[in-house]
């Protein structure tokens, strides 16, 4: 495509003026979240309920910090996208999955703060219930109104899978939420590795000529730099699941919207070992009675043996850089048809 400054000024506006908006009522936002005792409950057994000696070690001093602080990533780049009324052929969907799995989280983050149940939040069973749902209408909004049904492999090529690109579509979507989901264990870990995701998808969709959908990553990337600035250790706030649940969702949506799953794998790798370390821990500990790792996710495990916090989440992020820059490099390269 032929690069048009006007464009990049607009997309590089669009990223700026996220981050101001995000900055301009991120006062408020932390100043509700304190006074309303908006705060995340560390937890204290494991998914089998057994203790967690290892997490309550380096997270019982977090207890009290307010959480929900994703809200002030998808709620100004949601904000943004209606005001700017970006093309909705490009962003109407990620938008509709960035809204609507962003008050899912916002629910489970309701509960867990109330603690209303043993597992102080939604159960897993109403979690997936309701992400199955939701992508199941962005699956159905794809194959059935958009008519596509294409996977691109890059240097191998487009592949026609039908039908099967409905439970492929909520696969990738269910399954990059909650990788995100597990990732947001560490102050910063998450946000970051979401900014440098986003701006990577949103290099391949500005070189595929989808420029609305650019800039629509342009406005996650800057409220993601605000959100960071009072969230890097010791965090300010959390992100929850209301903005985990939202831009993992989102991501994934991005991502197929490129025609990049495929990429996705290779951007978001460290969400990937995330979640199968967690994912191979519950398999060993129910198989063979034995834990794989002195704590799952990989970031506790690393915390237990030594890693300071800060050295864990700035080497991810040299990891998610490098990581990017390939996949971009993939994207941009062998890119599918759009």
């Amino acid at each position: 495509m032929d690069l048009n400054l006007n464009e990049i000024i607009r997309i590089g506006l669009t990223t700026f003026g996220s981050f101001i908006v995000a900055m301009v009522w991120t006062p408020l936002l932390t100043n509700f979240l304190y006074k309303y005792k908006v705060a995340q409950q560390i937890r204290d057994k494991s998914w089998d309920n057994t203790d967690v000696p290892v997490y309550k070690k380096f997270h019982e001093h977090k207890a009290g910090t307010p959480t929900m602080g994703g809200l002030l990533v998808w709620v100004t780049a949601a904000v943004l996208t209606l005001i700017f009324n970006f093309d909705r052929t490009e962003t109407w969907l990620p938008l509709f999955v960035l809204v609507t799995t962003g008050i899912l989280g916002a629910v489970d983050d309701v509960l867990n703060m109330r603690g209303k149940s043993a597992i102080k939040g939604l159960g897993a069973k109403p979690k997936f219930f309701w992400l199955i749902l939701l992508s199941g209408l962005g699956a159905y909004w794809f194959f059935y109104r958009m008519g596509f049904d294409v996977l691109h492999i890059p240097a191998v090529g487009d592949f026609h899978i039908g039908a099967w690109y409905i439970p492929f579509f909520m696969f990738v979507v269910i399954g990059t939420a909650n990788a995100v989901n597990i990732t947001d264990g560490l102050d910063g870990l998450a946000g970051g590795l979401l900014g440098i995701a986003f701006s990577a998808f949103g290099a391949i969709a500005f070189f595929q000529g989808q420029l609305h959908l650019a800039a629509f990553c342009g406005a996650i990337v800057g409220a993601l730099v605000t959100f960071l600035w009072f969230n890097i250790n010791p965090a300010r706030f959390f992100m929850g699941d209301t903005g985990a649940f939202a831009l993992g969702s989102t991501l994934a949506v991005v991502a197929l919207l490129t025609n990049s799953a495929v990429v996705l794998v290779v951007i978001g790798l460290l969400f990937v070992i995330e979640a199968s370390s967690s994912m191979l821990q519950i398999f060993s500990k129910k198989v063979f009675k034995k834990k794989i790792f002195v704590s799952a996710p990989l970031h506790h495990h690393l915390q237990a043996k030594g890693w300071t916090e800060p050295k864990i989440v700035m080497r991810f992020w040299l990891l998610g850089a490098i990581l990017a820059v390939i996949g971009t490099l993939i994207g941009i390269i062998g890119g599918g048809v759009r």
